[in-house]
């Protein structure tokens, strides 16, 4: 259940805010460029607010000097802040902070577990399945049947991941996101060539879901290059209408919840032709730069990006939080 946030007008309510940022996790770059970003949005609204540079450098912090609270934008796990070990620390020392609690950062962050909360409350989700060390990659693809995505079950920013139309693929997409921390997961790839089909994302902020958006890339698929660099990714939003865009809504929200999560974040959705919705993941501290979604979507209702920001640091002042 989300708590709710109280309403902040004066920056001095906040105290010292940490804006943890950059890591050691594979979304370190992404990090940095968001930390920035909404750094000088609270700077700008007058916020006392200072930059810290992971895991680390925050322990240091909280044992020489202390923080009123902390603005998570730390992505990733394994040295990010999007898989509970940051959220249990701050609980430890009672220092409340952006985003989901140990429980939905740790889930949100872990795809396999996601699909099973999802999978057993009938939320949909594309078919999968776990690949163990040295498992039949072959067998597996025949399970699911081509063409599916193999990717990293504890990464973002769509790091490690392949889309394999071929048998031949296979080998390569495994030994890829084998680079990477924790299990592998082999995903059903959702395909639509017709109007209205292909990749969502809902934004979540305060139990509410925004405005969704549509992605359009120029290239054949939404990777790193098209996220983070190229200009020429087009937006939708909203991406649906009428009951459309209501049910996709409805549906975000639902998975969120979920898994747990609270405060803010963003939930990424495929839409097939027949205009059906799956569930593909919950990011739980979503990028803030200028490509990311989440401001994207709140600049649709009209809120800009410091004011967003302010919101979402709201959320850190909440009564009765989920931790």
């Amino acid at each position: 259940m989300n708590a709710v946030s109280k309403r902040v007008s004066d920056p001095a309510a906040f105290g010292r805010v940490a804006v943890l940022l950059g890591g050691t996790s594979s979304e370190r770059e992404v990090s940095l460029n968001s930390g920035a970003n909404v750094l000088a949005a609270l700077l700008a609204r007058g916020v006392n607010a200072f930059a810290v540079d992971g895991i680390p450098a925050l322990i240091e912090v909280l044992a020489r000097q202390g923080v009123d609270r902390v603005f998570n934008v730390l992505h990733g796990s394994v040295g990010g802040g999007e898989d509970g070990v940051v959220q249990g620390l701050l609980d430890a020392h009672g220092i409340p902070y952006t985003g989901s609690g140990v429980l939905g950062s740790a889930l949100a962050m872990d795809k396999v577990r996601s699909k099973q909360v999802w999978l057993s409350l009938g939320l949909p989700t594309p078919r999968y399945l776990r690949l163990a060390k040295g498992a039949d990659v072959h067998a597996a693809a025949c399970e699911l049947g081509l063409p599916v995505i193999v990717k990293p079950s504890c990464e973002g920013s769509s790091v490690g991941v392949t889309r394999v139309f071929s048998d031949e693929g296979l080998e390569a997409a495994v030994a890829l996101a084998s680079r990477y921390p924790g299990e592998l997961l082999m995903e059903q790839l959702i395909e639509g060539q017709t109007q209205g089909a292909g990749e969502y994302t809902v934004a979540i902020l305060e139990g509410v879901a925004l405005p969704s958006i549509r992605i359009v890339p120029a290239t054949e698929y939404y990777d790193y290059h098209a996220k983070y660099v190229a200009e020429d990714t087009q937006y939708l939003c909203p991406g649906l209408s009428g009951a459309a865009e209501a049910e996709m809504g409805a549906l975000a929200l639902a998975a969120f919840e979920a898994l747990g999560c609270s405060g803010w974040g963003r939930v990424d959705v495929m839409r097939d032709a027949e205009g059906r919705n799956f569930l593909l993941e919950v990011n739980t501290a979503p990028g803030m730069t200028s490509h990311s979604l989440v401001p994207k979507a709140a600049a649709q209702l009209g809120i800009d990006f410091n004011s967003v920001c302010w919101r979402i640091l709201e959320t850190s002042m909440a009564v009765g939080r989920t931790m």
